[in-house]
């Protein structure tokens, strides 16, 4: 198995000639009638007993050559490849041009990474970084977020159904007085304000007493994921059981030591602040990375096959199958519920995909020009690092992660590193003080003179 040639066809598009010696092939032939006669039926003869040369009579001598190629069709391409450079991405087209007393002779067309790139600039980008201040009202929120996800259900007596209750329902719903798949439900608990049903139908359960029956009339929406209600009118005939309300815990410091290692509650907001401002700083560098990126597909000069962009985008496709599945959905069943399919998935992905592929490639090419390299050391703590995130042992790793695939992209996110390093980056400047803010300092500046 060897290669025999090699041909441009066009800018970044080559095809390659490559042979299967007889004797490879004869074997494989061999393997696929011992695999396949098994279940073939020939009069005369029992079930899978028949001679290869009366199977080959009958159904022509090439009966098992399809498989017999399709055994030896990637080896011998793997084979091929070792004696070029080629980057080849996409999938390869294959052909077969002859099988003869030689053995068999392929030939595979195929795509290759841009051969000519050039990033225009890459040191000196201008950025701006952009701090976000924290405020009292964020420290607040998060506080009040805490207080919620510590706060107790308890039941609601003597009073009607208020916005940010729980109501305990039973649903029966009606499009044209016929009632409709989903929209029955016994003691659903649906918390007034949420936005969890569609509109209007919250709004109608408010005023509402424990025991009472009524209806709700609401309409849904033109854009509704069941193309059979979109649009229509509905008739919610409801029963409400109870009412319920989240009962938050007072704000104090005995609430602090409950949720958190302060005794005080000061002392919990303070750790409160450090903790959004350090967050706040990595939205800012993350945005920085995102300009500098979008100023290296600016200047990046390349002609891309599209057969790139495809095949990140199924990445991304895959990838988004994947995380589905870890939530007990499909594509399948995500497709039924938006509209969406396959095709219409790919689309939106696509920006991604060509977003993604652009930054690889300016970022491969800054690589290469800074000489940037990946110690041993630094790829052996890569592993380390993808041991832990998978849950694998290194060596586990190491049969699907291949070395030269963690060492590239460690290149590649010290290319990022050395680009950030070289940008001028100007801090944004902070807003100035609200009138309510100005007055209350000019405030304690004249008592703090005065005292």
């Amino acid at each position: 198995m060897a290669l025999q040639s090699t041909k441009k066809i066009e800018t970044n598009r080559y095809e390659i000639e490559f042979d299967a010696d007889k004797a490879t092939f004869d074997a494989a032939v061999d393997k696929a009638f011992h695999e396949k006669s098994k279940n073939i039926n020939i009069p005369g003869f029992r079930k899978g007993k028949a001679p290869r040369a009366i199977i080959e009579k009958m159904y022509g001598k090439g009966v098992f050559y399809d498989d017999a190629v399709n055994e030896i069709l990637g080896p011998a391409y793997e084979n091929a490849m070792k004696d070029t450079s080629f980057k080849v991405v996409g999938r390869p087209e294959f052909d077969v041009l002859a099988i003869d007393e030689n053995g068999v002779k392929f030939k595979a067309t195929f795509y290759v990474k841009p051969e000519e790139v050039n990033v225009k600039e890459y040191k000196g980008i201008k950025v701006t970084k952009d701090v976000a201040p924290v405020t009292d009202e964020d420290v607040n929120g998060e506080v009040e977020q805490a207080r919620s996800r510590n706060s107790r259900v308890v039941d609601v007596e003597g009073r009607p159904v208020q916005n940010g209750d729980i109501a305990v329902i039973d649903f029966d719903g009606y499009v044209d007085g016929v009632p409709f798949e989903g929209g029955k439900n016994e003691n659903y608990e649906l918390t007034i304000g949420s936005g969890a049903f569609i509109p209007g139908f919250e709004e109608q359960i408010i005023g509402h007493n424990i025991g009472d029956k009524f209806d709700v009339n609401v309409k849904f929406p033109e854009e509704y994921h069941a193309k059979e209600l979109a649009g229509k009118d509905a008739v919610f005939k409801i029963v409400l059981h109870a009412i319920k309300f989240n009962e938050l815990p007072a704000l104090d410091d005995e609430f602090a030591k409950d949720v958190s290692e302060f005794d005080t509650l000061d002392e919990y907001k303070a750790d409160i602040k450090a903790k959004l401002e350090k967050r706040n700083e990595q939205e800012a560098d993350r945005k920085v990375e995102e300009q500098v990126i979008d100023a290296l597909i600016a200047n990046l000069e390349a002609d891309i096959p599209a057969v790139m962009f495809e095949a990140e985008a199924e990445n991304f496709v895959r990838d988004y199958d994947s995380r589905l599945r870890m939530q007990g959905l499909d594509l399948k069943t995500y497709f039924k519920y938006t509209g969406l399919n396959l095709d219409t998935l790919r689309e939106q992905f696509k920006p991604m995909a060509e977003r993604q592929v652009k930054t690889r490639l300016a970022l491969e090419k800054i690589v290469e020009l800074e000489n940037i390299t990946a110690t041993d050391e630094e790829v052996a703590a890569e592993y380390e690092n993808l041991s832990k995130a998978y849950g694998m042992s290194v060596d586990d790793v190491k049969k699907y992660v291949e070395e030269d695939a963690v060492r590239e992209d460690l290149c590649v996110k010290k290319a990022v590193d050395f680009v950030k390093a070289n940008a001028e980056v100007t801090k944004a400047k902070k807003p100035r003080a609200t009138k309510k803010a100005k007055e209350s300092k000019d405030a304690e500046e004249k008592k703090a003179d005065a005292e």
